[in-house]
C-alpha cells in the first residue's frame, strides 16, 4: 500500500466489503426508475431506509412540483411525473470541519427496443467482473460507490471532523430537478463531488444542453396529388443541413479541456415526426433534439445561435421565406459549469485515485454533456465528477460496468472524504 496513506485511512479502506458493493449494483439495477416513473420514488424511499440504518441524519420530503416549476430559475424538464422526492442523508460529525458533499441521481433514462438488449433491461446481467443492465453506469454504480464508502469509514470506526452528506435525486436525466430541489431546501456544502460515470478520469467541467423543438409547416393533399401540396419532410431538409452547418461552426475551437473529443458540443436531432396518414402530405414536422452549450457560454447566446441559424434557412427556401419555421425551448436547460480555478478539489480526489491504483494521476477534463454540476457550481459549491463506468455506454442496449471499478472509486472517495473532512 503506498506510504501517502495512513494508518488510519489504511483502515477505512479495508473495511471496504467487496462483496456488498456487487450485490448492491444488482439491488439498485433491479428498480426500473426511469424518470418520473413510480420507481423513481420507490428507490429513493429504499435508499432512506438503507441511510436510516447507516444511523445518518435523513431527509426525505416530497417536492412541492408546482412551487418548483413557477421557480423562475427552474431548470426544465421532459418526463411527465406526478411526484418527486428528494433524499439526504448526513453523516455526524463535529462542525469545525468542511462538509463535502457525495450526490448522484437515481433515475434512469428509458430501456428503448427491448429487441436490442441481451435480455431483460432491468435484470442485471453478470458477464465476469462486467454487470450489465440499465442504469449499470449512469449512474447507480456511482450511487453504489458513495453508499459503500461511508459504510466503510463507519465500520472503520474512523471519526470525521467536519460533515460528509449524501445528495440522491430525481430527474436528473431531463433537467436536474431534484438537485434543483435539494439545494432550494437549502442542503449545501463547502464541496461536491458527483459520481457520474467518468472513466477513472475528474471532470471539472460540463458542456451545457439545451432541448429545442422545431415546428415545420408543409401544406396538405392526397398523396395522388402530391405535386399541389408542400411536404413538411422534405421542407424541413434544408434546415437539416443548416443545422450540420452550425454544429461545425460551434465546434471550430473546443478549448483545451474538450480538445480531444471528436465533436465537443454536439447539436443533434433525436426525434423527428412528420404526418399522420400514409396517403397524405404531411402538413406539419417536429424535429426534437439538444444542443451542446460551449463552456462558460451564456444559454441565451447558444439558443439565438441555433434560432439565427433556422432563420437563415427559412430566408433561403421559396417556401419557408413565406412559412417560416419556429423554435422553442421545451424540456431540460443544462448551463455550463466549472470547477474554479486552482481549486483544491481536483487534487484531492486525483491523488486519492493514484493512491488505490498505484497510477499517476487520473487527467483533468471537461465533459461534453449536461449534468447537476452546473446547479452545484451555480449555488457556490465547488464541484467535479468522479465515478464508475464509461459514458459512452450510457443510454445504451450495452450499458454496463465494471465492479472492480466500483471498488477502485469507492476506495478513492474513501480518501477523499478523509482528506476533506477531516479526522477527529
Amino acid at each position: 500500500m503506498p506510504s501517502t496513506i495512513s494508518s488510519v485511512e489504511a483502515s477505512a479502506l479495508a473495511a471496504v466489503d467487496e462483496t456488498a458493493v456487487a450485490r448492491a449494483v444488482l439491488d439498485l439495477l433491479a428498480v426500473p426508475s426511469v424518470t418520473g416513473s413510480p420507481a423513481e420514488s420507490e428507490l429513493q424511499h429504499r435508499l432512506a431506509r438503507r441511510l436510516e440504518l447507516m444511523d445518518l441524519d435523513v431527509d426525505l420530503w416530497s417536492l412541492d412540483l408546482s412551487a418548483l416549476q413557477a421557480d423562475p430559475d427552474f431548470p426544465g424538464g421532459e418526463a411527465p411525473r406526478t411526484e418527486g422526492w428528494g433524499l439526504v442523508g448526513s453523516e455526524r460529525g463535529r462542525d469545525d470541519g468542511p462538509t463535502l458533499v457525495l450526490q448522484g441521481h437515481v433515475d434512469v433514462v428509458p430501456p428503448g427496443d427491448p429487441a436490442q438488449w441481451a435480455g431483460d433491461p432491468f435484470r442485471a446481467r453478470v458477464a465476469g467482473d462486467v454487470v450489465h443492465g440499465r442504469g449499470a453506469c449512469d449512474m447507480k454504480a456511482g450511487v453504489v460507490a458513495i453508499l459503500a464508502a461511508l459504510e466503510a469509514i463507519q465500520r472503520s470506526g474512523v471519526r470525521l471532523r467536519g460533515r460528509v452528506a449524501t445528495h440522491f435525486v430525481v430527474s436528473e436525466e431531463d433537467g436536474g430537478l431534484g438537485a434543483f430541489a435539494t439545494l432550494r431546501r437549502g442542503h449545501t456544502g463547502d464541496a461536491c463531488i458527483i459520481t457520474e460515470p467518468t472513466s477513472g478520469a475528474i471532470m471539472i467541467a460540463n458542456a451545457g444542453a439545451l432541448t429545442f423543438r422545431i415546428a415545420v409547416p408543409g401544406r396538405a393533399t392526397h398523396g395522388s396529388t402530391r405535386y399541389a401540396g408542400i411536404s413538411a419532410i422534405d421542407a424541413y431538409l434544408p434546415i437539416h443541413a443548416a443545422l450540420a452547418r452550425l454544429e461545425a461552426r460551434r465546434n471550430a475551437d473546443p478549448g483545451p479541456l474538450m480538445a480531444e473529443y471528436p465533436i465537443p458540443y454536439p447539436l443533434s436531432v433525436g426525434t423527428v415526426r412528420a404526418g399522420d396518414w400514409a396517403s397524405s402530405v404531411p402538413d406539419l414536422l417536429v424535429a426534437e433534439g439538444r444542443l451542446g452549450v460551449r463552456l462558460d457560454e451564456d444559454p441565451a447566446r447558444a439558443r439565438a445561435d441555433l434560432e439565427e441559424c433556422v432563420a437563415e434557412a427559412c430566408a433561403g427556401d421559396p417556401w419557408l421565406r413565406e412559412h417560416p419555421a419556429t423554435v422553442t425551448w421545451p424540456g431540460g436547460q443544462f448551463a455550463s459549469g466549472r470547477l474554479p480555478a486552482g481549486h483544491p478539489l481536483a487534487a484531492v480526489v486525483g491523488d486519492a485515485h493514484a493512491d488505490v491504483t498505484g497510477r499517476p494521476r487520473p487527467a483533468e477534463r471537461g465533459a461534453p454533456y449536461g449534468s447537476d454540476l452546473r446547479l452545484y457550481a451555480g449555488a457556490g459549491i465547488p464541484t467535479l465528477q468522479y465515478g464508475p463506468g464509461d459514458v459512452r455506454h450510457a443510454h445504451s442496449p450495452q450499458e454496463q460496468v465494471r465492479l472492480t471499478d466500483v471498488v477502485t472509486v469507492t476506495r478513492a472517495l474513501i480518501l477523499a472524504v478523509l482528506r476533506t473532512v477531516g479526522t477527529a
